[in-house]
């Protein structure tokens, strides 16, 4: 389950390495392609090509409808409220479920604020990799976490690697909860709820409507993969049940978003009309 888990951490990043070749990248991202394990890596370059694009975008849709707009537009979407938290004094920022992602190293707001990013042990070691080959050492300022959500104790990990709770941290837990069990999920939650006054949390998840299989958003195939055959995506949740949620745990949802609001706060502005998948929203929320 772990392997699998892992393995997906690859797509959407070559996603975002694709769209760097369009005329206006709704996510700015040098790295996308370059931290990428060589395989990947050569996908992710023959992007530059504009018939690789639409063959990769096609494939993607095809999946999962509104897939491709979709990896993006929740990136740009933390992007965005991680900036406004950091000018607002945010101390450090811990990235659950890290995978490929280049935050930590490309975001200039985050210069001088001590970032943990963690992951399955596996995901860790190839980043870890991947890091040093591209920058040529792990960052002063950026922490490696190697963690199992489902095994570990993530409050302990956390604590004594410099990450505790009392720092008003930001947390991103991107494309992380669909593969957790709702046990782990609280668990997270559990630790969360800790965590200092002023703290912020951008989550994305997937619906519950879409994994019970009553509504399938023109994305049959993504569950018959994710859901039925891999058996990956487990956990759920219906838009209106998140702010409940989060009030148990001491979190107050901010802004909630989804197809229309990416619509009009990125793609229409980029004069884009790419569809959006229906079954993931992204959450910010505040302590």
């Amino acid at each position: 389950m772990s392997t699998a888990a892992a393995a997906t951490a690859l797509g959407p990043m070559v996603v975002v390495a694709a769209d760097q070749h369009e005329p206006r990248p709704l996510v700015h991202d040098p790295w996308a392609g370059t931290l990428l394990p060589a395989p990947t890596r050569f996908i992710a370059a023959a992007t530059r090509w504009s018939p690789v694009r639409r063959a990769l975008r096609s494939a993607t849709d095809r999946q999962i409808d509104g897939g491709w707009a979709g990896f993006l537009c929740r990136k740009r979407f933390i992007d965005d409220r991680l900036d406004a938290a950091v000018a607002e004094g945010i101390e450090a920022v811990v990235i659950l479920g890290a995978g490929y992602d280049t935050r930590a190293y490309r975001l200039p707001a985050l210069a001088g604020v001590p970032v943990c990013e963690v992951d399955l042990p596996r995901n860790t070691a190839r980043k870890a990799a991947a890091v040093r080959r591209t920058f040529g050492r792990v960052p002063d300022d950026v922490t490696l976490l190697p963690v199992d959500f489902e095994t570990e104790d993530l409050a302990d990990m956390l604590q004594r690697n410099g990450f505790g709770p009392h720092h008003r941290t930001f947390y991103v837990w991107e494309a992380v909860t669909q593969y957790l069990t709702d046990a782990a999920v609280r668990r997270t939650f559990d630790y969360l709820a800790q965590t200092a006054p002023g703290s912020g949390l951008a989550f994305t998840f997937v619906r519950e409507d879409f994994l019970a299989g009553r509504k399938l958003y023109g994305a049959q195939r993504a569950r018959q993969q994710f859901v039925v055959k891999d058996r990956l995506w487990r956990f759920g949740l219906n838009p209106t049940d998140v702010g409940p949620l989060l009030a148990e745990y001491g979190w107050r949802e901010i802004d909630q978003v989804g197809p229309a609001e990416y619509t009009a706060r990125y793609l229409r502005p980029a004069g884009r009309t790419d569809a959006v998948s229906e079954i993931e929203r992204a959450v910010y929320a505040e302590r």
